[in-house]
């Protein structure tokens, strides 16, 4: 077991349950949104789900999971065929907001969970709104 000092970030919000709750929560309020639902051609948000819970474990320090199944993210390129306007990206971050606050991370850990998605959903808008 590793000390505080040691621990990755993804370790010290919690892991996988964490990553998955906040995903969970945040598919949830995309499923009831008009604009953000049409970006998901799966009826079924599970695969995409999944797909997200594995980018932000590898992101913050869990496992490589999503790179050996899916490559570099390419979270532009893979986004690109989607119109991301300043609304999009405001639902986008209302939905993540729903499910950092479900999981109640430290208040630290919230901030740099947050100040990352924050930034992500600035780089996505690939249209003028």
């Amino acid at each position: 077991m590793s000390t505080p000092e040691e621990q990755s970030f993804f370790e010290a919000i919690g892991g996988r349950p964490t990553i998955e709750l906040i995903v969970e929560v945040f598919y949830q309020g995309v499923a009831a949104d008009e604009v953000l639902k049409d970006m998901y051609p799966e009826e079924d948000l599970g695969p995409a789900a999944d797909r997200l819970s594995k980018f932000l474990e590898q992101y913050w320090g869990g496992s490589n999971e999503y790179s050996a199944q899916r490559g570099h993210p390419r979270l532009r390129m893979r986004h690109d065929p989607y119109v991301v306007v300043s609304d999009a990206r405001d639902r986008w971050l209302k939905h993540f907001r729903a499910g950092l606050d479900a999981a109640r991370l430290e208040p630290e850990l919230d901030a740099q969970f947050w100040a990352y998605v924050l930034r992500a959903a600035e780089f996505m808008i690939n249209a003028p709104s």
